[in-house]
């Protein structure tokens, strides 16, 4: 089985931008081809091997079809460390931004309204992301800024699991 990388294990090009469908299609193949039950009468190195090229295929699957890890998948593969847990700069735009999702955080305790509004706020932010990350990626190959990006994106999806936790049934 061939593939230095997640995208190489499944044939697919090194890019953000992946087809979705494509990447199922891939992963299925690869999948069939290493599940465990094809080598049960095999020996138990084999069954071993077996497993843990499976594993490897559906750690790369998870990473590849979520759009904020394939971002940092790639940031990573191109030797940008993300500094997830002690680099806290940002824009200084972005800062700003985040105060007033805070703050709307908090009003929305009160107003369905504002509740509403931050979520619309939180998925156009998403698609930003995913705009600025395709082309940061693909097409600028700037992987110093597009970690900024994925660090930003990080923040955008903290603050909606926050928000679906202060606010389950809403």
């Amino acid at each position: 089985m061939a593939g230095d990388d997640h995208f190489s294990l499944f044939g697919l090009p090194a890019r953000f931008d992946l087809d979705a469908q494509a990447l199922e299609s891939a992963w299925r193949t690869v999948a069939a081809q290493v599940h465990p039950d094809r080598f049960a009468t095999a020996s138990p190195a084999e069954r071993r091997v077996a497993m843990q090229w499976a594993a490897r295929a559906n750690e790369a699957y998870r990473q590849l079809r979520d759009p904020l890890l394939r971002a940092r998948y790639l940031c990573e593969q191109a030797g940008v460390d993300l500094q997830t847990e002690s680099n806290t700069s940002m824009d200084t735009a972005f800062l700003m931004q985040q105060m007033t999702w805070r703050e709307m955080m908090d009003d929305a305790r009160d107003d369905a309204g504002v509740l509403a509004a931050l979520r619309a706020e939180l998925e156009q932010a998403r698609q930003q992301m995913r705009a600025a990350l395709t082309r940061l990626l693909d097409e600028q190959r700037d992987y110093a800024a597009a970690g900024l990006k994925v660090r930003e994106w990080m923040f955008v999806e903290k603050l909606a699991q926050e928000l679906a936790h202060a606010h389950p049934d809403s």
